[in-house]
């Protein structure tokens, strides 16, 4: 990779914030939003089983429902659009024989090759956890999605702001996520910046590298 690569990828993350306030008037392009909707189907997963699914929320009366379910925090109503991450909340045998159906169709694979594959993630995903743990992995596997969807806005100039300050029973009966076996576990408001918000000028606090970092 070229230097001006790195330089980019650097001088982008230091660009992004958390942004708290977002200009309602300004949206995002429909070829930059497809090309995060490509980054968020591109996100790894482990088994890489993608035991999720992002809602795109841009209508403004489900956005204006949403502030209500999200402790009134304004940028869920102005940003250009709202990703709601939501985890698959049972995983279960069904999930797992239509992601190895997808392999075989994919790769041209035979399905009796990935047997042990299936014996593997029903053993410890379905077998070896309850409910609970199912969806907690689960969960985990989102947050990979989330970091990686922040990563790709950045680099193309788009702000966001990660949240979790939501109701998710709320969201669930408004997004009628609960129907479908999905929780909303996390939410990103994703636009641009208004010239107004006082935090896009604070300098980053970051631990020092040797306090974060180890190697051995």
């Amino acid at each position: 990779m070229s230097t001006i690569h790195r330089d980019l990828l650097l001088q982008q993350l230091n660009w992004r914030y958390a942004t708290k306030q977002f200009d309602p008037q300004r949206k995002i392009g429909s070829q930059d939003w497809a090309a995060l909707e490509e980054a968020l189907v591109l996100t790894p997963s482990s088994f890489g089983l993608q035991p999720w699914k992002f809602v795109v929320v841009t209508e403004p009366a489900v956005k204006g429902k949403l502030v209500a379910a999200s402790w009134g925090q304004q940028q869920v109503a102005d940003c250009s659009h709202l990703v709601v991450f939501a985890a698959k909340k049972n995983i279960g045998e069904t999930d797992i024989d239509e992601y190895l159906g997808l392999i075989a169709a994919v790769r041209s694979a035979p399905r009796e090759a990935l047997s042990g594959f299936r014996d593997m993630m029903v053993g410890g995903l379905v077998n070896g956890r309850d409910g609970a743990a199912r969806y907690t992995w689960a969960a985990r596997q989102v947050y990979i999605a989330l970091g990686n969807f922040l990563t790709s806005a950045a680099l193309l100039g788009i702000d966001a702001c990660p949240m979790e300050g939501f109701d998710a029973a709320r969201y669930g009966e408004i997004l009628d996520l609960d129907r479908q076996g999905l929780a909303a576990t996390v939410i990103a408001a994703a636009g641009y910046r208004a010239n107004g918000d006082k935090y896009a000028a604070l300098k980053k606090v970051r631990f020092q590298k040797n306090q974060v970092l180890a190697a051995v």
